[in-house]
């Protein structure tokens, strides 16, 4: 996915004119001459014959996020499968996807998991289980195998001490407080009308019911705390961000990259909500058994990990090593962290909460 996206940003809302624009500039050449999948094929089967294909082509899925590097590292020197990215974003990868048809160029994409029952249903995924199938939770995963999530996020504060005395735990703390909160433009970002949603969850509200959520950030804008200011790693590092509602992961990832001592990150203790990303394999991929490959890799152990080192929660439970678990937050942390029951309900809501949030949140901004 795109970084700036990568809060994970597109709403399925904007698929049609992402597809429009895949239209305009034209489909690829698919030259490249497709060798078969059979649904049946052993792993080792799929190994040989991803090692015949010998390279991958993937969207939405570059080296800096997830630490995506170190798998595709990791299937060059094991497997001796070249890689190439084009960084897209869900919405986009999918249009890329339905727009070139036959003549398929990519392989594999990674979206949010809305993205994975809409793929599902315009027939663009060829599923494939892997052999950790069972380990996937049933939410997080369709009956087929056309899309099952590699790793979640849990929407989190990320708080500058220096700014901010005391953290906030809770959505409770975080309305008493007298800071300004960023949360993201919910008209476009997935990340910001999750945590729409989360702030419902936490206030009796759930995806069908987002009201609660609205009403959360009402009394926040009534009250001129709503920040407009992006919560990008260059202003939390200028000190222009107090709090800000984000991903656990890129919480995670900010707080690192400029300084753990400053920067406190929690999951609000009175209900927050989890989501996660889903590879996607095209229908139409070039090269379908590296992909196969690359989906079964990335929930082996090794790859569970390689996505924890981008501090990406795996979604498998599988043994961290210790410098690595320690870069994420402990288990009993997410307590009160809940996934989506109603993907279709939700689906529903993130089309419809833009002109909500207008209407029932900015209009109160001072």
């Amino acid at each position: 996915m795109k970084m700036n996206e990568k809060i994970r940003n597109m709403t399925i809302g904007l698929f049609c004119a992402a597809t429009v624009s895949i239209l305009l500039t034209g489909c690829g050449s698919g030259e490249a001459t497709k060798q078969s999948a059979a649904a049946d094929d052993s792993l080792d089967t799929i190994i040989e014959k991803a090692k015949e294909e010998g390279e991958i082509a993937s969207l939405g899925m570059p080296d800096t996020w997830a630490n995506w590097v170190g798998t595709w590292n990791d299937l060059e020197k094991e497997y001796g499968l070249s890689h190439v990215d084009t960084d897209m974003s869900s919405a986009e990868e999918l249009a890329k996807f339905e727009s070139e048809g036959k003549n398929g160029t990519a392989d594999i994409g990674d979206v949010g998991i809305s993205f994975g029952p809409l793929a599902e249903s315009k027939e663009l995924t060829l599923p494939y289980k892997t052999n950790y199938w069972e380990e996937i939770p049933d939410w997080a995963k369709d009956d087929d195998g056309d899309w099952l999530l590699s790793y979640t996020g849990t929407i989190s504060f990320i708080t500058d001490k220096e700014n901010v005395k005391q953290a906030p735990t809770s959505w409770k703390e975080l309305q008493e407080g007298d800071y300004q909160v960023s949360v993201g433009d919910v008209t476009i970002a997935n990340q910001a009308q999750f945590a729409v949603l989360a702030a419902a969850i936490a206030n009796g509200g759930d995806e069908k019911d987002i009201q609660p959520g609205l009403n959360y950030y009402k009394k926040m804008a009534e009250k001129g705390r709503l920040s407009t200011v992006d919560a990008s790693v260059a202003n939390l590092e200028k000190g222009e961000i107090d709090v800000a509602v984000v991903w656990d992961f890129n919480g995670l990832n900010y707080r690192d990259q400029i300084d753990s001592e400053r920067f406190e990150v929690t999951v609000p203790t009175d209900g927050s909500i989890i989501s996660g990303y889903t590879t996607l394999i095209n229908k139409n991929a070039p090269h379908p058994n590296a992909a196969k490959l690359a989906r079964e890799y990335i929930l082996s152990d090794e790859g569970q990990i390689n996505l924890a080192k981008g501090y990406a929660r795996p979604i498998r439970k599988v043994e961290l090593p210790k410098e690595v678990a320690e870069k994420l937050l402990p288990e009993d942390a997410y307590e009160a962290a809940v996934p989506v029951e109603d993907n279709e309900a939700w689906n529903k809501t993130s089309v419809e909460l833009p002109e909500l949030w207008q209407a029932e949140v900015l209009t109160y901004a001072k």
